[in-house]
């Protein structure tokens, strides 16, 4: 089983469109590597890519030390589950799963024996004699996978195999998923927007935003250690507080975040202090999620304080919407680009170009009254787009969200003081990169 190596791969579509930008990434064999991101990311074609169902703009792709860039996709030895399962309707389950078995003429016993072992592994041997019209959602999609994983796949590709399907559902395929892929140790890429799928599946997350990728590790070093704001943003429930504040550092090197009104500092020797000392009035962007507020009694050090503006109940605990008149900011806007151009590579040239205006070139001579089109092209084709403007990042709501234990004896309107673990908050720059750097 192979690993994946993804080598600044770009993907360009009508010359314009920049689906994925330059995206470095390795997966190590037997891995399960989730590309988590919002819709329009770049993940699933990133996937394709992997699959062989799109060429690369730029870059290479690898299996092993096997360069498989150019390589067909029936060569590549993948397997793909798409969103909707693609059964064929007139196939019973158990043909549907022995297909690729079929067309590579394997064995009528031995393939029945795999469809067999196949079917156990996914529990779906008492539906194998059905046809798709009358199975249940999760039971198609469980066929799908069950005719990606006959074929023993070198490489197992997943594009939102969940996410037509119901909450309780996705609950139950997820964890024989996570089981099926860790027992096969097949090396997996999964494509998902749905963070609790990417925690609960993931060996390594990669994050994806404007068809780059902004971070990659661990469940759990992605999610409590976020080397950008969008990062943090975009895992956990609720959303993270980021709050835009100013660095303030006194005569005695002390270091503080002034929030307007309001201010908490720094420990002298926070690692955080050392770096900001040096960055006296600029703006940074601080992420507290909603368990790094403790209530407390007034006059406190490193407190915040607000109106309580609305608690919800959520069975286990309380949310609590403070309104603090703290400047929030939209993590989905920080360092944000647009994306809707190709940005220009200076001499770089596309896979392909080359050869497609050698092609004109040899066409336009041959026809003297195609010469002035071929020159609209080319010249077109070599224009530089107008360059990405950053977007401002604005105000996503007016409270901060803080998680209690028991908010029975609060009500909406009084005044409350936070007390905040000065060790569990995240600082970003203006741009969303952390000012203590994340390596991994």
């Amino acid at each position: 089983m192979p690993g994946i190596r993804l080598d600044s791969v770009s993907k360009v579509f009508d010359g314009r469109q920049l689906a994925v930008d330059r995206v470095s990434l390795d997966i190590s064999p037997g891995e399960c590597m989730v590309l988590l991101g919002p819709s329009g990311c770049g993940k699933t074609t990133l996937l394709r890519m992997i699959a062989g169902l799109e060429e690369p703009t730029e870059g290479t792709l690898w299996f092993g030390r096997t360069e498989i860039t150019d390589l067909p996709p029936k060569e590549r030895g993948v397997a793909l589950v798409f969103q909707n399962g693609a059964l064929y309707p007139h196939r019973t389950a158990r043909e549907n799963i022995r297909f690729p078995l079929r067309m590579a003429a394997e064995d009528h016993e031995e393939s029945h024996a795999k469809v067999t072992g196949v079917a156990n592994i996914l529990g779906i041997d008492e539906t194998l004699d059905r046809f798709p019209r009358t199975l249940s959602g999760g039971e198609r999609q469980r066929v799908a996978i069950g005719r990606a994983l006959v074929r023993q796949p070198r490489v197992f590709l997943m594009d939102e195999p969940l996410s037509n399907l119901d909450a309780t559902m996705r609950t139950e395929l997820r964890q024989e998923i996570g089981a099926m892929v860790r027992d096969l140790d097949v090396t997996t890429v999964y494509v998902t927007h749905d963070q609790v799928e990417a925690l609960t599946l993931a060996d390594r997350i990669a994050i994806m935003r404007g068809g780059r990728i902004e971070d990659v590790g661990t469940p759990e070093q992605i999610f409590h250690d976020p080397a950008t704001a969008f990062t943090a943003g975009f895992l956990g429930t609720p959303r993270i507080n980021l709050m835009s504040a100013t660095v303030r550092v006194t005569d005695h090197h002390r270091v503080s975040l002034d929030f307007g009104a309001q201010s908490i500092s720094l420990p002298p020797v926070d690692r955080r202090s050392l770096i900001l000392t040096d960055h006296d009035g600029e703006r940074v962007i601080v992420g507290a999620r909603s368990d790094a507020f403790t209530p407390a009694a007034g006059g406190s050090a490193n407190q915040l304080s607000g109106a309580l503006r609305a608690l919800e109940f959520h069975g286990s605990d309380w949310m609590a919407f403070v309104q603090a008149d703290i400047e929030l900011v939209n993590p989905d806007l920080v360092g944000r680009t647009s994306r809707t151009t190709a940005p220009e590579r200076g001499s770089a040239r596309t896979r392909h170009a080359s050869a497609r205006d050698s092609g004109l070139t040899t066409f336009a001579k041959a026809i003297p009254g195609v010469r002035q089109v071929r020159d609209r092209i080319v010249r077109r084709r070599r224009t530089p787009p107008p360059a990405a403007q950053a977007t401002a990042a604005t105000h996503r709501r007016a409270d901060l969200v803080i998680e209690l234990g028991d908010a029975s004896a609060l009500q909406p309107g009084t005044k409350v003081h936070l007390t905040v673990d000065t060790s569990r908050l995240h600082i970003f720059d203006e741009s969303g990169r952390r000012v203590d750097r994340v390596t991994r």
